[in-house]
């Protein structure tokens, strides 16, 4: 994997396969997109190769070209019907292969960073609702909005083509509805549901009960295959970041299948394990605090946001007893899993 940006961009990266519905949809329009790419900073080059990055801000700065250029109100929206597998990286081949819908939202906040640093996903749930929602980090208003309906809409057709989906109970953005009423019927035709504006969050809104409704298309012995690669991904990702980044990055992969010890690690990072000690503690941490920390982050990631039972939690953070698991969370937190829950 390239990664066309420098190792200080504040702003973060973006992938090529997220630009490119936004590209097909300009084509689309006979927009001339190879000199907006131009003025936006991106290098037309990298076009042909989906494991490239470029700067985030070149992509928010591309999105306001195109919406000026295409003259479209709903630019964002409408580049929504072009995405594909492919648009999400590694990480929609992931969801295609997850048994159920929330098993592929228990993923999404763990490797979304290789699609982009454009926003975060959450998953939260209040009162039978599931509200799957998405903060955008443009500065922009007009790129901004954009960005989450396309967005939205992405994740609304990716599940209705792709995973066979289409249980919707509602949308909601947070920006106001379009000045210009009539555009409110392209928001009926991209999502088939209501569509509701001025709310709290940018989301959409499942019925509980779909979550676990079984997807045919799973394939669990694929599905490690594509979790290794995209932890692969991420720690290329990550190279310029702190040594403890990379180490979780890699820890997320392997922790389910044993506790690795710090010498597998290093020798995966490509370095010695004194070496990989000493970069550590020059960060004021060791291995065994890094690997604590990732267990807590993933126990209350799995705690908050999905319905996993405690057991299965334990599993997944490589824990061969689930007591083990109650110490070491209470250790950290005061307070045993289920109680936390």
């Amino acid at each position: 994997m390239n990664i066309e940006s420098s190792k200080n961009d504040r702003f973060g990266l973006a992938s090529v396969p997220a630009l490119k519905p936004y590209l097909k949809a300009a084509e689309d329009c006979g927009i001339d997109c190879y000199s907006l790419l131009k003025l936006a900073g991106i290098d037309a080059e990298i076009l042909q190769d989906n494991n490239k990055h470029f700067s985030n801000s070149a992509m928010e700065k591309l999105i306001r070209l195109l919406i000026i250029e295409s003259g479209d109100p709903c630019f964002g929206l409408h580049a929504a019907k072009y995405v594909e597998p492919s648009s999400y990286s590694v990480l929609g081949y992931i969801a295609m292969n997850c048994s159920t819908l929330r098993k592929i939202q228990a993923k999404i906040p763990i490797f979304e960073k290789i699609v982009g640093d454009m926003g975060q996903t959450s998953i939260t749930d209040d009162n039978g609702y599931i509200y799957q929602s998405w903060l955008c980090t443009f500065s922009d208003p007009q790129a901004k909005r954009h960005e989450v309906e396309h967005v939205l809409g992405s994740w609304h057709t990716y599940g209705r083509h792709y995973l066979g989906i289409n249980c919707s109970h509602s949308i909601w953005f947070a920006h106001s509805p379009p000045q210009d009423e009539c555009l409110l019927n392209e928001y009926k035709e991209i999502f088939g549901c209501e569509v509701c504006f001025n709310k709290p969050l940018s989301c959409i809104v499942f019925k509980e009960e779909v979550l676990d409704e079984i997807l045919p298309q799973a394939n669990e012995q694929l599905l490690q295959t594509l979790l290794e690669h995209a932890t692969q991904a991420m720690a290329i990702i990550d190279k310029y970041q702190p040594v403890s980044v990379q180490v979780k990055n890699i820890l997320i992969l392997i922790l389910r299948q044993r506790t690795p010890s710090s010498e597998t690690i290093a020798r995966q990072l490509g370095m010695s394990n004194r070496t990989l000690q000493r970069k550590l503690k020059e960060e004021g941490l060791s291995y065994k605090e890094v690997l604590n920390e990732l267990r807590l982050e993933l126990a209350l990631h799995y705690l908050e946001h999905t319905e996993l039972t405690v057991e299965t939690i334990a599993d997944e953070l490589g824990y061969m007893e689930i007591r083990s698991f109650h110490r070491g969370f209470k250790l950290w937190t005061g307070r045993t899993p289920g109680s936390y829950r």
